[in-house]
């Protein structure tokens, strides 16, 4: 028997299929399981993906696989189809798709199962007052056996911690105390609640959208609720039928601080049988998670983008949450769209997909008007609360007014009578440390990252610079490298700074700030968000990870300070995502018994974004956004392909980026009505880490866009050589 095997390298050259001899003794080997095979002069890692009777190739040269690695199959069929279709649709190696279904850590065996001992009681000794079989004087013995019998066990680890080593060895000896090693799970966030929620009843408007979720077969659902509107005791209650019908569920959430709090509820409705899947987890925890869904003993995921890759069977329902934010697309190869492997997976499991959002994407949102997804409303909040009361500050006018500072004077008041009234309010800002950029007043010298072209961030904590693309950091300026002029001017205002200004106008009030900075140790997105919750704070600041999602009831005041930010950006979804971005952070207020104010503090009052945000008009601003795609042509109505091209000398990138260039310009001249746009040129971002970035730039429209996406990837895999990097995207979230 001959096994086609994928060596785990991600290298081109290597991408194909390697036949391998089935040894005497592991015939049981099929499809999905893990082996180690001999390549070159090492024994390396691979997957098999099929079996077959003869090779091709002479029987001299085909080697023996070395062993399995694992005792089942780790790659479930699906998966494997799921493979051919993300490589075909995403022009990805075999190997690069086949990680994306195990923990990272089980490549190299750098995780594996936790065992440890269990200590239970002898037969002839159990129920037995220990002071029957030992001495008088070996009171250590006589307390670690009276715990065992009152415990029915102990871990030999917990044993060896709360009493005598020597007494439990001894005891051991004796043959008093038996030791079995039994796999033991590292669960993460054991203090959750673990089963026995009630199910909340729902409104008629829940009620509907949760039965025509439940109607059966394939489909795609667009749930488009208002902050507050009750969209996951939607999910939760298609879940819970898909459950108790003997199938699994899948749900994700975009960022890793929504998780905790999601699987608070999944946790509390389903107990165990509710697995976590996200980066934050330790590599323990995610392997046996990851192990849990695998053997059935967990049937419901949750987590963030990599979840969609849950190693469940039979599955009844996949959820996308705050279907809108572009983290379910990976910027970083392996490149995907979450939508799309969460749509093969639904198709091939006969089963609904629901996309659900306050602000869904415009591209979704076209497609539920179309037809092409089903469109289901929940227009009002749980409580009928009404929508939070937004008012617009003009910040020119602040600043005629005789006011520089940050905050604008509507805001403080508001605050002040937030503060007042024992309430809780949260800031939002899309930008984290003190300033976003450090500036000579003299000479307009920006201090910039040497190895990336980008501005560099103050950070007022540790008094340095840091580069947000490569993490490097520099010292900060006392005066100007260029002219030295000591006049240096700190940018536009970050989470950092707004924390600071805000401890010193309330120095009794507790302040929490949440962005990447105080979220890098493990469980630190869950401990600021408990904290919160319990009033330790009474003001939150941060970055876009407080904007969704969180239900907090004592908050009842919004900030949004510089809500331009992401407007201004040269990207076609600028009004897009500022509208998210405004709507999803004026959603955290007001939720519960309090009326909620938002204050967003703009230097354009009159866009029309802040326009449609202020009424809470989805609609209209729908509408408004999509014409002025249609008349611009940008997606929906085109497909965006990118062709990035980078190393680390400009001429060995220009070898294979003007031939590129020149064989799609050739293409399109013979296909002008279908490109709208192509150019070669720098990337905005012209550096990163080092590395020279140039792109061509298309977009393209009707029916011949996926024969053009593929000659694209097949153009682009001819023009490469070892010291440049060549990828492709399609409609990617940011054009830097």
């Amino acid at each position: 028997m001959i096994a086609e095997v994928i060596v785990d390298i991600t290298n081109g050259e290597v991408d194909r299929i390697f036949d391998y001899l089935v040894p005497s003794g592991m015939e049981f080997l099929k499809p999905g399981y893990r082996v180690l095979v001999p390549f070159g002069k090492r024994d390396i890692e691979g997957y098999v993906i099929g079996l077959k009777e003869r090779s091709e190739l002479d029987a001299g040269k085909i080697k023996p696989i070395v062993k399995a690695l694992d005792e089942t199959p780790v790659i479930l069929p699906e998966m494997m189809r799921l493979s051919d279709f993300m490589r075909a649709k995403y022009n990805l190696r075999r190997a690069d798709t086949l990680r994306l279904f195990l923990p990272s850590e089980m490549r190299k065996n750098r995780v594996k199962e936790l065992k440890q001992y269990y200590v239970t009681l002898a037969p002839d000794y159990i129920g037995k007052d220990p002071a029957q079989y030992l001495k008088k004087t070996a009171q250590s013995q006589y307390d670690a056996a009276v715990y065992v019998r009152d415990s029915g066990g102990a871990y030999l680890n917990e044993l060896n911690r709360n009493f005598s080593a020597a007494a439990v060895r001894q005891l051991r000896a004796k043959n008093i105390f038996l030791a079995e090693e039994t796999a033991v799970l590292r669960t993460p966030y054991k203090h959750l609640p673990g089963g026995g929620a009630r199910e909340v009843a729902l409104t008629a408007a829940q009620s509907f959208a949760a039965e025509t979720v439940k109607g059966g077969g394939f489909k795609t659902f667009l749930l488009h609720g208002v902050t507050g509107s009750g969209k996951t005791e939607v999910y939760l209650n298609c879940i819970s039928e898909t459950l108790e019908k003997g199938k699994t569920a899948i749900m994700l959430v975009p960022e890793i601080s929504l998780t905790p709090q999601m699987f608070r509820a999944f946790r509390a409705r389903f107990g165990e049988g509710a697995a976590i899947l996200h980066s934050g987890l330790s590599a323990g925890e995610r392997f046996d998670e990851w192990r849990r869904l695998l053997t059935g003993r967990a049937r419901a995921a949750i987590g963030a983008r990599s979840a969609i890759f849950a190693p469940l069977q039979n599955l009844g329902v996949v959820v996308i949450d705050e279907e809108h934010d572009s983290s379910y697309i990976s910027e970083n190869n392996p490149r995907y769209f979450t939508h799309e492997v969460a749509a093969f997976r639904a198709k091939e499991n006969n089963c609904p997909l629901v996309l659900g959002s306050a602000t869904p994407s415009v591209a979704s949102y076209y497609r539920a008007k179309t037809g092409e997804y089903a469109l289901l409303r929940l227009p009002e909040r749980i409580n009928k609360k009404p929508m939070p009361e937004m008012l617009c500050v003009d910040m020119r006018k602040e600043m005629r007014a005789g006011n520089p500072g940050i905050f604008s004077g509507a805001f403080l008041r508001e605050l002040d009578a937030c503060m007042n009234g024992g309430r809780q309010a949260m800031v939002f800002i899309n930008r984290r440390g003190h300033s976003s950029f450090v500036m000579c007043r003299a000479c307009g010298y920006t201090a910039k990252c040497a190895a990336c072209d980008v501005s560099l961030v103050y950070h007022s904590e540790d008094e340095i610079l840091k580069c947000h693309y490569c993490d490097a950091t520099y010292h900060m300026l006392s005066a100007c490298p260029e002219c030295g002029s000591p006049h240096i001017r700190l940018g536009n205002v970050g989470t950092q700074r707004a924390e600071t200004e805000l401890r010193k106008l309330y120095p009794g009030v507790g302040i929490l700030r949440m962005d990447n900075d105080t979220t890098r140790t493990k469980d630190a997105h869950l401990e600021i968000l408990e904290r919160f919750s319990r009033g330790e704070a009474r003001i939150l600041v941060g970055t876009q990870m407080i904007a969704k999602g969180h239900d907090f009831p004592a908050v009842t005041l919004v900030g949004i300070l510089d809500a331009d930010l992401s407007l201004h950006f040269t990207d076609y979804k600028a009004a897009e995502r500022t509208f998210q971005l405004v709507t999803q952070s004026a959603g955290r207020a007001g939720r519960q018994d309090y009326a909620g104010r938002v204050v967003l503090q703009t230097y354009a009052p009159h866009h029309y974004v802040y326009t449609y945000a202020r009424n809470n008009n989805y609609g209209d601003f729908f509408k408004k956004e999509l014409n002025i795609r249609e008349t611009t042509g940008f997606p929906p109505f085109t497909t965006i392909v990118r062709a990035v091209y980078s190393g680390s000398d400009e001429g060995e990138i220009g070898k294979c980026f003007s031939p590129a260039l020149a064989e799609i310009e050739a293409f399109a001249r013979e296909r002008k009505d279908a490109f709208l746009f192509l150019r070669g040129m720098r990337c905005p971002v012209k550096m990163i880490k080092g590395d020279f970035r140039f792109q061509i730039l298309m977009r393209v429209r009707g029916a011949e866009t996926e024969q053009i996406i593929q000659n694209v990837y097949a153009v682009t895999g001819r023009y490469k050589s070892r010291g440049v990097a060549a990828f492709v995207e399609l409609n990617p979230p940011n054009l830097h």
